[in-house]
C-alpha cells in the first residue's frame, strides 16, 4: 500500500466559485456562469486559480477559439486572466494567478473552520 493510498481520507484544500459572473473580454462585458477552484502553490509562492465558463454564443464568437486576456467579475470579487483551450463542449478554460474573484480563507481560524 502506497504512502498516498494510508491517507486516502485527506482532506481537499481548494477554494473556488460556482455561479453568474461578468467576463470582460475586448472590452465586451459578458454575462456568463463559471466554475473556479484555486490553491496557494508553496512552490512559486502564487495562488493560482482556474475554471471553465460555460458555453456562450458571444463568448465563441468574440475569441473564436483562441487565448485571450480576460476580467472576471463575481460577487466575491474580480480578477484579471486570460481565456483559453475551449473543451469539446465549448467551455472556455479560464485562469489566473495572484488575488482570485472568489473569497479565500485569510486566517488560520478560517482555513481549520
Amino acid at each position: 500500500m502506497s504512502e498516498h493510498d494510508q491517507h486516502e481520507d485527506h482532506e481537499d484544500h481548494e477554494d473556488g466559485y460556482a455561479g453568474p459572473a461578468t467576463l470582460v473580454v475586448e472590452d465586451t462585458e459578458l454575462e456568463v456562469e463559471v466554475e473556479l477552484r484555486g490553491h496557494f502553490q508553496p512552490i512559486d509562492g502564487y495562488y493560482h486559480w482556474y475554471g471553465r465558463v460555460r458555453p456562450n454564443e458571444r463568448l465563441s464568437a468574440l475569441a473564436g477559439g483562441r487565448k485571450k486576456p480576460a476580467e472576471i467579475r463575481t460577487p466575491e470579487g474580480s480578477a484579471k486572466g486570460e481565456i483559453s483551450d475551449p473543451d469539446p463542449w465549448d467551455r472556455y478554460r479560464l485562469t489566473g494567478t495572484s488575488t482570485p474573484p472568489f473569497t479565500v480563507p485569510t486566517t488560520l481560524d478560517q482555513v481549520e473552520a
